[in-house]
């Protein structure tokens, strides 16, 4: 058995904060289904484009690691027929998974007061922007508006200027809180007996971000200026235009790294602000006269801790991250496999289930009716597997 064998949960996610959870859940064994409205996937085409062709179509739905192992209902939560469908599934369910703005699953008639009622047992994990109270709580954002909101775009992440993050930062953290959340609130039902609604925003968990810079200082203000180098770390241009990352700030290592770059005069002068400019003037000139994995590799072998910035194909194939199965193929019928990521994290004695991809929406509706005791037939000249009228 797997960690999560004989949970299930309905899962209303579209984007990567909330669909984060079930992805854990469904990779440690749990029945998770997936509720596709139809008017979400237009706008999915609208937002992305449309793919050329079925195969292209198959393609993309499975490439993203978060949507394997779910099963996919493609249903118009909003149609009057749709309703009774999603109650029995509802009720029969451990967590439900939603991330619309507060207000919206309360209009398709699935709001958590309803549904806990409907079902005591139920985790209702609710992901939004700002959160299900205060006076941002009906704000709309993505990933760059939460780091925004939580001063994490400030001059605390040492950039003279604010930009846009390339990678997903608000999104990744609020997933594996998220998924913390509805792990404490199954913990505590196994206590209690009851369920609970489970408030987990983006710009909270955006928060923890600060907690370095708030232990270091009473005054937010008094923190460095933005761009100011210090010699806890760097990233350096080597002579092949690569670059190198350092983190050499506890004294040992502050000294290897001096010995290495020949200038052990250096050691001496790591809490000397004054020098800071001219020490990262000198070492940035240094580190341009090899190229960088031959820096690399002389650091490696005195211990210091530098790693090349390497590039996302190159972190995919890096025999580190193979080795310890964080990278998978996944097949994929009729094509090339899916490249994918693991879950993040290895347990001793219990293993996630074998990988499934995506399939396309609504692939499972027949087998999921069924199971729930409706005609799919009856369910689709009904109408509630359309778009239907806008929520």
């Amino acid at each position: 058995m797997t960690a999560l064998t004989g949970l299930k949960v309905v899962d209303f996610s579209r984007f990567l904060p909330a669909a984060y959870a079930s992805w854990v859940a469904a990779d440690m064994g749990a029945d998770v289904v997936r509720i596709e409205h139809p008017r979400e996937l237009a706008k999915a085409e609208a937002m992305f484009g449309k793919d050329e062709n079925e195969a292209a179509a198959l393609r993309r739905r499975a490439r993203p690691s978060y949507t394997r192992g779910k099963r996919s209902l493609k249903i118009n939560p909003g149609h009057e027929a749709a309703k009774p469908v999603l109650e029995k599934l509802i009720a029969g369910a451990d967590v439900l998974i939603e991330d619309y703005r507060p207000g919206v699953m309360e209009g398709m008639g699935f709001g958590a007061q309803r549904m806990l009622a409907l079902n005591p047992g139920l985790v209702y994990l609710s992901v939004s922007f700002a959160g299900q109270s205060g006076p941002l709580a009906g704000r709309a954002g993505h990933d760059p508006l939460a780091l925004a909101l939580a001063g994490a775009l400030s001059r605390i992440n040492g950039l003279p200027t604010p930009s846009l993050p390339g990678l997903q930062v608000a999104d990744v953290l609020t997933g594996a809180q998220g998924t913390i959340a509805m792990l404490l609130a199954l913990a505590a039902r196994d206590r209690s007996g009851r369920g609970q609604h489970v408030d987990v925003a983006m710009a909270d968990s955006c928060l923890p971000l600060l907690a370095v810079s708030m232990g270091r200082y009473d005054d937010p203000d008094a923190a460095p200026p933005p761009g100011q180098w210090h010699p806890k770390g760097g990233v350096w241009e080597c002579a092949d235009g690569q670059f190198l990352c350092t983190t050499d700030m506890e004294p040992a290592y502050w000294r290897r790294f001096c010995d290495c770059i020949g200038r052990p005069d250096f050691a001496a002068l790591q809490h000397r602000a004054d020098q800071h400019p001219m020490m990262q003037t000198q070492i940035a000139a240094i580190m341009q006269t090899r190229p960088r994995d031959e820096w690399a590799a002389i650091l490696a072998q005195s211990d210091t801790q530098a790693m090349p910035v390497y590039s996302m194909a190159e972190a995919i194939a890096h025999p580190h991250h193979r080795a310890r199965g964080r990278i998978v193929e996944v097949a994929l019928p009729g094509q090339e496999p899916v490249t994918q990521l693991s879950l993040p994290f290895g347990l001793s004695e219990t293993r996630s289930v074998p990988p499934r991809p995506a399939g396309h929406a609504g692939a499972d509706n027949q087998a999921i009716l069924t199971e729930l005791g409706f005609d799919p037939a009856m369910i689709a000249a009904s109408g509630a597997l359309d778009a239907g009228e806008r929520q």
